[in-house]
């Protein structure tokens, strides 16, 4: 992928796989934006190596459309677009109307209202993308977890509509991981048996989405898509 003199904007890069794949884009010289809900280490780390980090509040509209107008004073184009913000909330008994709301308005109408927004300065680059980072949950979803399931899935289904809508000048894609990574408190029983729900049995680390979100980068054909990083999950 060549290096474009406009940013590349990763939402939830504090750490984790998105932290990971800002550091990885830093290592290979392009200019970075990056959202943050809660200051953490990992931003201050992005903030010393040169990247732009914004925070951002993604729980109502109008706090969306004010992060993009904040975003458009720092830029007038950008190469690209990571949406990998996420939030994972249980529907706790009597506040099942407040989880789905926050989790529709993080998974769903921050990358849509971005998206919509921000294409004009997506327009100003080329190549230009859009990258949907989803859940392979969405896939068959989740007796535990159906808000969050069902608006990742949402997120999943943005990714033809924009790449119809927004071709040929910007590609829309969209990657689906499953389980790329432990938590440290992790313990080894619960390790084994979640590494057991995968045909490839490993537990690869975030540089898997970050080769994942290279090859969308880089590659100029493909658009309308979503690569299923999961291990051969669906198979199990």
């Amino acid at each position: 992928m060549s290096v474009s003199a406009a940013p590349i904007l990763i939402t939830g890069a504090s750490q984790r796989i998105g932290l990971y794949c800002a550091e990885r884009l830093l290592d290979d010289g392009h200019s970075l934006i990056v959202t943050y809900r809660s200051e953490r280490t990992g931003v201050e780390q992005l903030r010393q190596r040169g990247a732009l980090a914004l925070q951002a509040d993604f729980s109502s509209a109008a706090s969306i459309l004010a992060f993009i107008e904040q975003l458009k004073t720092h830029t007038d184009s950008l190469r690209a677009i990571v949406h990998n913000a996420s939030d994972w909330l249980v529907e706790a008994p009597g506040e099942e109307a407040a989880a789905f709301t926050q989790l529709f308005n993080v998974h769903m109408l921050a990358p849509y209202l971005i998206n919509m927004h921000c294409q004009p300065l997506l327009a100003r680059s080329t190549p230009a993308d859009i990258i949907h980072i989803t859940d392979d949950v969405a896939r068959k979803g989740s007796a535990n977890r159906p808000a969050y399931c069902a608006s990742k899935a949402g997120l999943e289904n943005l990714t033809p509509s924009f790449a119809a809508r927004f071709a040929p000048q910007i590609k829309v894609n969209a990657i689906a991981p499953a389980l790329i990574m432990f938590n440290p408190d992790d313990d080894a029983d619960y390790r084994s048996k979640t590494l057991k729900k995968s045909a490839l049995g490993i537990e690869p680390g975030p540089q898997v989405i970050y080769q994942s979100l290279r090859y969308l980068l880089d590659n100029p054909y493909v658009t309308g898509t979503t690569l299923t990083v999961n291990g051969g999950r669906h198979l199990k």
